[in-house]
């Protein structure tokens, strides 16, 4: 996968999270759409910067072929990606919601969850499209 590409993987993963997220933190974490809309841009911005450098490090670990990776690969793939970012992000989001460890962990497992299948359900289907974009450029 070429940088370009990365990039626009990348920018196209946060999007549709970013959609989905504003909502999905008043029902869930009780955040107003303005407070929450910031909160996602925000961790959008940390999420695409640790995307990159993670694929990058998985793809040189792993093999470039993502078309090739078993379902059991991209679990792993999706937990260790989580696993990192909250590592990231918990004292940040801790600082800026202004709210206790356990109340933003809570939040912070909520959402590791949600994108724990949004990012495996979002890498097999932009694999599954790029695969087949290439077939047809091939052709």
């Amino acid at each position: 996968m070429s940088n370009k590409e990365r990039v626009l993987h990348s920018v196209l993963f946060e999007l549709f999270a970013i959609l989905l997220l504003i909502p999905l933190g008043g029902l869930v974490g009780g955040i107003d759409s303005h407070t929450m809309t910031g909160v996602a841009i925000f961790m959008s911005l940390i999420a695409m910067s640790w995307n990159y450098m993670y694929n990058l490090l998985f793809d040189k670990v792993f093999g470039a072929d993502r078309s090739k990776r078993s379902g059991l690969m991209r679990v792993g793939h999706g937990v260790c990606f989580e696993g990192g970012l909250m590592v990231l992000t918990l004292p940040l989001l801790m600082m800026f919601l202004q709210r206790s460890f356990m109340d933003v962990l809570m939040l912070e497992l909520t959402m590791i969850l949600f994108f724990l299948f949004y990012a495996i359900a979002y890498n097999w289907s932009y694999d599954t499209v790029r695969s087949q974009v290439f077939k047809l450029k091939s052709a």
